[in-house]
């Protein structure tokens, strides 16, 4: 595989007793207004919706961030004159 050869991947074993969590590719056309091919977009996902609460996981984490706290942070940054990427 060549993924592997690039190091993109890494193989691990899984842990006895536990299950994989499937996954597939998703692959998207982009047009432009007139009608072209703007780009292609590739995104990899895990189907977790095959988990089973107790099971697979303990607890589920979602990580958002306030509008009022990156708001803040922006204007800490431009007032100390940095940069933001």
């Amino acid at each position: 595989m060549p993924l592997i050869k690039n190091n993109v991947w890494e193989v691990i074993p899984r842990p006895e007793g536990k299950s994989v969590v499937t996954s597939k590719w998703l692959y998207k056309i982009k047009h432009a207004a007139d009608g072209n091919i703007e780009k292609f977009k590739a995104r990899f996902v895990a189907k977790g919706f095959s988990q089973i609460k107790g099971v697979d996981y303990d607890e589920t984490f979602a990580p958002a961030a306030w509008y009022t706290s990156i708001r803040s942070l922006i204007s800490i940054a431009a007032k100390m004159g940095r940069q933001i990427h």
